[in-house]
């Protein structure tokens, strides 16, 4: 495979991700404290660490939003930016993973795990985001590395490359074995591991896994195949060359061991960074960042809206510079603004600085109109831009609005705040309900948004589920007839009309006709009528609006004195009101087709859950590129969508997820149209 050229030039940008709870953040702190950039252990329980610094990280105890550190090893420049866990959390983060030149995905050894480290892996995969797998926790594993590895590989595509085994004294990991240096380290908590010598019993099993990780490496170079078909010994350098060019071209996933907590293998994490990470020239190039003459070219991977310093647009620069005073635009050519303040970003401190080169992540000062996803230069021309995050289709959704009146124009503006630091926060206006809805990733996502609101900006907040659009329609048609008059003194009021009021089929709509002969009814009035209808069908007599239905004109008479545009529109609505009645209305749900793709184990119970909340399910198949997952399609009430996805979440250790698409309308009878019709009637009190 020849020569991988280890050795790179330049800042680094690398993002940790991994299943909740796996310790992502310690290992942060773990990554400062050994590199110097803090002097102190900080952690996440005792409210000390760097990452989950938030009021609502600290208060739920879990990370909710991407956090960013800068620190030094050996005199290069690392940004590390910490992600969060959790699937209703993660989206947030995927503009300023895209911008990464390598990611470290950490993980327990856990088996339970495999489902949550597959969506992380898939979605680096995805992103073709070259990675570590950091093993963690490794003082509290109780099973054989390569078993939890061998499980842990449904979970990715790229095989996972062992590249240390623990040295184990009884039940307990004393430290590990480099299967590349061949060398035996014990480790010491909070300082480097110890250089030491193997035992008889650590050489038999380092041989093994050693050649196991060979074998691997050789499937990719024909000539390390052949030594190994002859028996002879690799070099190091040729080991090395090849795991450097395979982690970078994604052909395999090295897996490295330690304890984050106590700071176990984090050196040796660390050296593996620098000398095996990427540099920023493979990251432009696999982002595709086009050339520019002398132009500068950011990424924006993340908005913050701080309390005194405006608007903060969180950059990797892809290409040239930048420098406090800039001016930039969008890749259309569209000016930006100019920059005003650059910032280094510690967590939750920024600190001044007047330049940013290629490769370095630095925060640009009230550039008010950019937005997270967008590829900015310093071209006046523009350029081709790079591929912008695409939020997933929402899975939990609440109506808010303020309790008090007078801050109803700052919610609106504050939401839009909440939606540019975290895209996957969607803030839709429903016309028909006059409703303000805030879609998101799940309950805790949707709860956490409140909480800033409510803390962050001093808002007090009402909830509640968003109003299904229920609507009614009619089973049976009848002729009505509507006369409008009145006379109180001068011109008076005359409109007079025949309606035939019939139903039409699922999703026609309103249809509006007529038959008048002989001018009973002047042709100029036809659209007040028509307009009269339409009043009457916005509430029909279910309380709800009325759809499908086809209505004629057929007849009626007028006064050539006291008929008017508004006295015909008040007699459409009149036969309309009395007719309506008359033609067995029912009441309509929406229904929705209904995409769920959970892990296979939990299949059976996710039949059961459709059945339990009156849905018709349509079938189940494999998820195309998901080892061990199923699609469940089915058809389900828009009602019964509205916390779907909690129980989806409690029953397939919190990785779920689904897509709904509106199907059609149905008819809903007995009991439960009752409580939907009380229920409305007792809102409109």
């Amino acid at each position: 495979m020849g020569k991988a050229g280890r050795r790179i030039e330049g800042p680094r940008c690398v993002a940790i991700v991994g299943p909740f709870g796996s310790g992502k953040t310690t290992l942060l702190e773990a990554l400062l404290t050994r590199t110097g950039a803090i002097n102190k252990f900080g952690t996440v329980d005792g409210g000390g660490s760097i990452g989950d610094a938030s009021d609502e990280a600290r208060s739920h105890h879990m990370s909710v939003e991407a956090n960013i550190a800068e620190t030094e090893f050996l005199g290069d420049q690392y940004t590390f930016i910490d992600c969060p866990g959790s699937v209703e959390f993660q989206f947030e983060s995927y503009p300023a993973l895209s911008a990464a030149d390598l990611a470290i995905v950490v993980c327990e050894p856990d088996e339970k795990k495999i489902p949550a480290l597959q969506v992380i892996l898939k979605s680096l995969e995805e992103r073709n985001i070259p990675r570590i797998l950091f093993l963690n926790k490794m003082d509290k594993c109780a099973s054989r590395v390569r078993e939890v590895v061998e499980a842990l590989q449904q979970a990715s595509t790229p095989p996972l490359l062992l590249r240390q085994i623990p040295i184990w004294r009884g039940e307990q990991a004393i430290g590990y074995i480099d299967l590349a240096l061949e060398r035996a380290f014990s480790y010491k908590d909070h300082a480097p591991s110890e250089l030491v010598d193997m035992s008889e019993g650590d050489q038999e099993r380092e041989w093994e896994a050693r050649y196991s990780m060979l074998e691997t490496l050789s499937d990719h170079d024909e000539k390390l195949m052949e030594i190994l078909l002859e028996d002879m010994e690799p070099s190091k350098e040729q080991v090395f060359d090849d795991l450097v060019a395979e982690m970078r071209q994604s052909l395999v996933v090295p897996v490295l061991i330690g304890s984050a907590e106590h700071e176990n293998g984090v050196l040796r994490l660390l050296k593996a960074l620098r000398h095996e990470g990427l540099a920023i020239s493979a990251t432009v190039e696999r982002l595709g960042c086009p050339d520019v003459d002398g132009a500068s070219v950011v990424q924006v991977m993340k908005t913050i809206h701080t309390s005194h310093g405006g608007k903060l647009s969180i950059s990797r620069v892809l290409k040239g510079s930048v420098k406090d005073g800039d001016v930039f635009f969008t890749a259309d050519g569209e000016e930006i603004g100019r920059v005003s303040g650059l910032f280094h970003v510690q967590g939750q401190k920024t600190i001044k600085d007047d330049k940013a080169v290629q490769g370095q992540v630095i925060a640009l000062g009230k550039l008010d109109n950019a937005h997270t996803g967008m590829t900015l230069t310093t071209a006046k021309a523009g350029i081709e831009p790079l591929e912008q995050f695409e939020p997933p289709a929402p899975v939990y959704a609440m109506a808010v609005s303020p309790k008090e009146h007078r801050d109803e124009v700052k919610l609106h503006a504050t939401l839009q705040k909440l939606a540019e630091e975290d895209p996957s926060l969607i803030i839709e206006q429903n016309q028909d309900s006059g409703e303000t809805i805030l879609k998101g990733q799940g309950e805790m996502h949707l709860r956490v948004a409140l909480e800033r609101l409510e803390g962050k900006y001093s808002i007090n907040i009402e909830h509640h589920a968003p109003t299904v659009p229920y609507k009614e329609t009619i089973r049976k048609g009848t002729s009505v007839r509507g006369r409008h008059k009145k006379q109180s003194g001068g011109h008076g009021q005359f409109g007079d009309v025949v309606l035939d009021i019939k139903p039409v089929g699922r999703g026609e709509g309103f249809v509006f006709t007529e038959t008048i002969t002989g001018g009973v009814v002047p042709k100029n009035y036809f659209g007040s009528v028509e307009n009269g209808i339409k009043d009457a069908l916005v509430k029909g007599p279910l309380g709800f609006k009325v759809v499908d239905v086809t209505v004629n004109l057929s007849d009626g008479s007028y006064h050539a004195v006291d008929s008017s545009d508004q006295a015909f529109r008040a007699a459409g609505a009149l036969a309309m009101r009395e007719g309506l009645p008359q033609c067995s209305p029912v009441l309509l749900e929406p229904i929705m087709n209904v995409k769920i793709a959970v892990p296979n184990d939990v299949t059976a119970k996710v039949n059961t859950i459709v059945a339990g909340r009156r849905g018709q399910l349509m079938g189940y198949d494999a998820r195309p590129g998901w080892e061990g997952w199923d699609v469940v399609e089915s058809l389900m009430p828009q009602s019964e969508i509205v916390d779907l996805i909690i129980e989806l979440r409690s029953i397939s250790a919190g990785v779920a997820s689904y897509e709904a698409t509106f199907d059609h309308m149905q008819e809903l009878t007995g009991r439960q149209a009752d409580m939907v019709m009380e229920a409305a009637a007792a809102a409109a009190e």
